[in-house]
């Protein structure tokens, strides 16, 4: 899963692609190194990010969605907690919803039900304006995220949102300090007990460069790292910024864990 902002203010790539066809042109890009699916986002969920008006993200997504479909018949998700935004995606051909918020704002439930998509919940405590002032949990981190996402899987099905169509993100960097991001990634395959696919995303994030002591420019060598143990921990999709080194990290990891060269 290729990530592709048009945000002016994402924490490692924002403003970069704000121009359709600079979008476009970078989709394009990720298709070719290897990506199944172009996540599109128009709103930052970063650490102290402001929040925008639905209104706001759609201007921005909806344009690159429908040329995505129309132009390079891609595979878009599109990263979004607003109901609106999710009504007006799957009109426009959108492959999947991915929701940092799990459908917890109001009518994102019922609108992620009736279009039809396949739809990825995250693990988040608090909102991206707050979720790291001191995240604390009573229990094993990876014991609150399988609690939580149980929850939100019952909520789904209770609301008509199939089992079949839901993906799972753990939420790396969303509430949690570096000591419970290394812990839940060293535990991930705790959740493989629910039975669904795992997302997991940690292109680039500050829990790599707190332990590397690295900028946010210089962080492949540890996301690779970090693709590699969660593709052996149970993740099937992978969330990333540089796709091509990516897509080699994972096919070795795959070839080894396969001991063949069966993709």
């Amino acid at each position: 899963m290729g990530i592709l902002n048009v945000t002016p203010d994402s924490f490692s790539d924002g403003g970069q692609h704000t121009a359709i066809d600079d979008a476009l042109h970078h989709a394009e890009r990720m298709l070719a190194e290897g990506a199944a699916i172009i996540d599109v986002g128009g709103e930052s969920t970063r650490p102290g990010a402001t929040p925008i008006s639905p209104q706001q993200e759609l201007d921005r997504v909806a344009p690159v969605v429908e040329r995505l479909v129309r132009e390079l018949d891609a595979l878009v998700s599109v990263d979004t907690s607003a109901p609106e935004v999710m009504r007006e995606v799957a009109r426009l051909g959108a492959g999947m919803l991915n929701d940092v918020r799990s459908l917890r704002r109001e009518g994102a439930l019922q609108a992620a039900t009736c279009s039809g998509l396949p739809v990825c919940l995250m693990h988040m405590v608090g909102e991206p304006g707050d979720m790291q002032y001191a995240p604390h949990y009573d229990v094993d981190i990876e014991e609150a995220v399988l609690t939580f996402l149980d929850e939100r899987i019952a909520a789904c099905e209770a609301a008509g949102l199939r089992r079949s169509r839901l993906i799972l993100d753990p939420g790396f960097g969303f509430g949690k300090t570096v000591e419970h991001n290394l812990r839940l990634l060293n535990r991930m395959d705790r959740l493989q007990t629910l039975g669904l696919p795992l997302l997991a995303g940690m292109s680039r994030k500050s829990m790599i460069g707190k332990v590397l002591e690295r900028p946010v420019e210089e962080r492949l060598a540890g996301g690779l790292a970090l693709a590699a143990l969660a593709v052996e921990r149970g993740a099937r999709i992978l969330r990333v910024h540089d796709v091509g080194p990516s897509v080699d990290a994972v096919n070795m990891t795959w070839a080894v864990l396969q001991e063949g060269l069966e993709p």
